[in-house]
């Protein structure tokens, strides 16, 4: 884990930032345009960096990795003709362990590696929390790192496995290391897909004509005109084969699922599906739960567009107040638009986002966001509506307070730079400058993503450490260093 943070872009700095995505393919001709789609469907969970590896009986393994989006990088003819192959896996990283940077090509997936009983390649979503202590021991055995990336332990625990095949090898590193991991990996002939045991992160099975896809999320089968068959469980292990089929397994030790909350607030894009559920309907029921908890009299719901759009749509459906797009979300706005110097930097979000002054002057204005982090985006919002003339500023936020680091592959900041940690709500309301600030309840996020009970408090369905504290596997490689973990009885 570094603690340096990272941003896709200068003024990105108050969202929570999914580490990656994986993507999977077997049994199609050209493989890798599969794979190429597959990852553009997945930006969305890795801005950084991209990599491709695909097989062909008669060139053996191809790789290709680069910095950037895939549609910039994996959309020529001269690419893609490195790629053949009926066999692909792909990643695109925004990275949360290893080093960051443009520079660091080295840390982007998926990793290949070489073993005596053939190649696998690798890529992985998600964080081993025991990873500073398995790449020490390995070292210390003769390992050579090539990257800075958690996800090589496993590349190197492969290669110390006595395991007869290479998938035996696979499950056999798996049991070693801790944290999250949804996995995609590849050998010559098999496909093979894994699941944490608990479940954190997510892992879809797809038919393709006669192929297989293994995906991140749901929105990437689509692009590629797969059929959903259903979720990786959590603890399971799928191995796929043009001769067998799916064959599954379930080699770790039985645990409760504890998916992460997130993925149903912010990560996953909303026309995916989770659990057999809707995301846009999820985030549609935050916004009315958050409506029936958090009542404001007001002229406009306005969502901070665009991951706030769902959620202020029930909210409005709730209240009764019209919804209107209050803020304008420029669609271009790229990553090197210009050298962010520090009078552009002070311009704030008004390059990327600018506000409709015609709906807003003279409003009460309730605005509508997924989450608050450092609360500076949120400051700079608040500023251009009042500019614009609203009346009222009135902040809702769909996902309690962010209080918490993640240590399971999403770039968080440091607890002291989270505002949640160091300020009560009306500290945050004041802090922010807005008429009145108020969060959806935890019971009321589980309640919005059909738990009719709330939150469980002896055993929680999810896993909601960023909200309260309560990690569901302890961050091994975090605690050496000094992080303090938050007990039962705070």
């Amino acid at each position: 884990m570094a603690d340096q943070v990272h941003y896709a872009h200068p003024f990105d700095d108050d969202k929570l930032r999914e580490e990656c995505g994986v993507f999977g393919v077997i049994g199609v001709a050209d493989a890798a345009s599969f794979v190429a789609l597959g990852l553009h469907a997945l930006q969305h969970r890795g801005q950084e960096a991209g990599g491709i590896v695909t097989y062909d009986p008669e060139g053996g393994f191809h790789q290709a990795r680069r910095m950037g989006y895939v549609r910039d990088n994996f959309t020529s003819r001269e690419v893609m003709d490195m790629l053949p192959g009926s066999l692909g896996i792909g990643h695109v990283r925004y990275s949360t362990s290893g080093d960051k940077g443009p520079a660091v090509i080295r840390n982007v997936q998926p990793f290949f590696g070489e073993f005596a009983i053939g190649g696998a390649a690798i890529a992985h979503n998600g964080n081993l929390t025991n990873a500073v202590a398995l790449r020490r021991e390995l070292i210390e055995r003769g390992s050579i790192f090539q990257s800075s990336s958690d996800t090589e332990c496993i590349i190197h625990l492969m290669a110390r496995s006595m395991g007869r095949t290479l998938v035996d090898r696979v499950e056999d590193a798996l049991r070693k290391v801790e944290g999250a991991f949804s996995v995609v990996a590849m050998t010559r002939t098999k496909l093979v897909g894994c699941r944490d045991p608990l479940g954190i992160r997510p892992l879809v099975v797809g038919r393709l004509g006669a192929g297989w896809v293994l995906a991140s999320e749901t929105c990437a089968l689509d692009i590629v005109g797969a059929e959903f068959l259903r979720e990786i469980e959590p603890g399971e292990m799928v191995v796929i084969s043009t001769e067998k089929g799916l064959e599954s397994f379930f080699p770790f030790r039985p645990r409760k699922s504890r998916f992460c909350i997130f993925e149903h607030v912010y990560f996953s894009r909303p026309d995916s599906l989770i659990g057999g559920r809707s995301v846009y309907e999820t985030r549609e029921a935050i916004g009315r739960e958050l409506a029936r908890e958090a009542p404001v009299d007001a002229d406009l719901v306005c969502p901070v567009p665009d991951s706030g759009t769902p959620a202020a749509i029930g909210y409005a459906h709730e209240s009764g107040i019209p919804f209107g797009m209050g803020i304008i979300r420029n669609q271009y706005m790229g990553r090197t638009f210009i050298e962010p110097t520090e009078q552009i930097r002070n311009m704030g979000v008004r390059l990327k986002l600018n506000v409709n002054r015609a709906l807003i002057r003279g409003k009460r204005v309730i605005l509508v966001d997924d989450s608050v982090v450092r609360g500076t985006t949120s400051r700079k919002i608040k500023e251009m509506i009042l500019d614009a003339g609203a009346k009222e500023v009135h902040f809702r936020i769909a996902s309690p307070p962010t209080a918490w680091p993640c240590f399971y592959g999403v770039d968080t900041p440091n607890r002291e730079k989270l505002l949640a940690a160091n300020m009560s709500e009306e500290e945050m309301r004041s802090h922010l400058g807005v008429d009145s600030l108020k969060f959806i309840s935890l019971d009321g996020l589980y309640r919005a993503v059909g738990e009719a009970g709330g939150r469980d408090p002896l055993s929680p369905r999810y896993c909601d450490a960023c909200f309260s504290g309560e990690y569901p596997v302890a961050p091994a490689d975090m605690l050496d260093q000094g992080f303090e973990m938050k007990t039962a009885a705070e």
